[in-house]
């Protein structure tokens, strides 16, 4: 039995995929790399957003396509958008064989192959040769964010036992991930319902002791009730990049109220302000979303003002797509996707610009630099400032093969608005 996996949508679902993985291994099925080389196709699939949702569909459609030609033999469907619209989705796609929802291995590896008996020893497997690995510290939400269905897709907030996590990136630093990066829905509510109060900091401390991991990064921290002791544990801690993600969503404090985000513009200045006393040397990463119901012209202005002030490091902005079942879908969907679009460029167009100066710094300066791949003789990596994916990148030249997955010293040349250039420091 050859099965191939396709993982859509965020890193969250990235795990979700490579913890199939290892569970399928564990029951004797081989994972194929290549669609046409598999019997069976799993497709974790993302309903966050009406863009993700597109491509998910797409993808199930293309895949029943394939399915309904005898190209495969099986076709199964999980993740967010079937545990969100299932019924829906049995009924328009029937060419599905079975539909499962989010963290359904035991139930995907016995449809999959009824006569094997499901063990839950299989290790986590990285499915992809990039140096860096995700680690998910916790599942669900317990947050009541008005345009967010994520507590729908995946339930309240359950944190993962620290042994097996430390445990998980002692493996995953055994397959080769020089970094890991700790993700979540909310990274700083880990704790709350296992021990009534927030341990992320020291859950780092264990991870960065134990793990043998070079870099650790923290992404998705909510800004509302944010643990301060996590500051000192970044600042004081070799292997922890001084790097935080912490997405705002908004400026205005009258969006962010009609947002439920439990958090005002001042609070959040006051917030950032104690970070950057903290840890010096922090680098911010942030998002915001444009197009809410409520936001106005006014809402736009103060928003810009505010990331012309506080000139993050790396931010990234979306436009607002109503879902079912949140708070905000009663507001309707009033702002149009041209309006929204129009926003979203703005504040990026601002970002643009303040991102080019930061880059425009870097020139003459040696940046040690992690290498993820090789194009065309030159190769890619990024600094401990950039977290995989999302951020820039730097374009290193080197007159002797880099190997992937190595640390080396980038004196840098050259900038783009969203790109670093460089060569091996000889």
């Amino acid at each position: 039995m050859k099965v191939h996996i396709l993982t859509l949508g965020c890193s969250k679902n990235t795990v979700d995929s490579e913890t199939l993985a290892g569970h399928l291994k564990a029951n004797a099925m081989e994972l194929a790399a290549d669609l046409d080389d598999a019997d069976t196709l799993v497709i974790n699939t993302c309903g966050f957003i009406d863009q993700a949702k597109e491509e998910s569909v797409n993808a199930i459609l293309e895949a029943a396509r394939l399915r309904s030609e005898g190209k495969l033999k099986q076709l199964v469907v999980a993740g967010c958008l079937s545990e969100r619209y299932g019924d829906d989705l049995r009924r328009e796609i029937p060419e599905v064989d079975h539909y499962f929802g989010t963290e359904a291995y035991e139930q995907i590896i016995k449809a999959i192959s009824p006569d094997l008996k499901y063990a839950l020893l299989g290790e986590r497997i990285l499915t992809s040769p990039v140096p860096y690995a995700y680690l998910k510290i916790s599942e669900g939400c317990d947050h009541p964010c008005s345009f967010c269905a994520i507590p729908v897709m995946r339930g309240n907030h359950r944190s993962i036992d620290a042994d097996r996590l430390v445990q998980t990136s002692r493996s995953l630093v055994a397959q080769g991930a020089k970094e890991i990066v700790l993700v979540a829905q909310d990274l700083t509510y880990y704790g709350m319902d296992t021990d009534g109060s927030r341990t992320l900091a020291t859950l780092l401390e264990r991870i960065a002791g134990e793990s043998g991991a070079e870099w650790i990064r923290c992404m998705y921290a909510y800004p509302s009730h944010f643990p301060k002791d996590v500051l000192r544990v970044i600042r004081d801690t070799p292997n922890i990049c001084t790097y935080l993600d912490m997405p705002l969503q908004h400026a205005s404090t009258n969006v962010l109220k009609n947002m439920r985000r439990g958090i005002t513009r001042r609070a959040t200045e006051e917030l950032l302000d104690e970070i950057r006393q903290s840890v010096p040397e922090i680098v911010l990463r942030s998002t915001f979303i444009v197009g809410y119901p409520s936001e106005t012209e006014a809402d736009v202005d103060e928003l810009e003002e505010f990331i012309t002030a506080q000139r993050f490091h790396r931010l990234g902005v979306f436009t607002y797509s109503q879902e079912d079942d949140t708070y905000a879908y009663i507001l309707g969907d009033p702002i149009s996707a041209e309006v929204k679009e129009q926003r979203r460029a703005r504040i990026m167009d601002v970002q643009r610009v303040i991102s080019q100066e930061m880059n425009q710094q870097r020139i003459g300066q040696t940046l040690r630099v992690l290498i993820e791949e090789e194009i065309s003789g030159e190769f890619r990596g990024r600094t401990e400032a950039d977290a995989p994916e999302v951020d820039n990148d730097v374009y290193v030249r080197s007159a002797k093969p880099l190997a992937i997955g190595s640390f080396v010293d980038v004196e840098i040349e050259d900038s783009a608005e969203f790109d670093l250039f460089g060569s091996v420091r000889s």
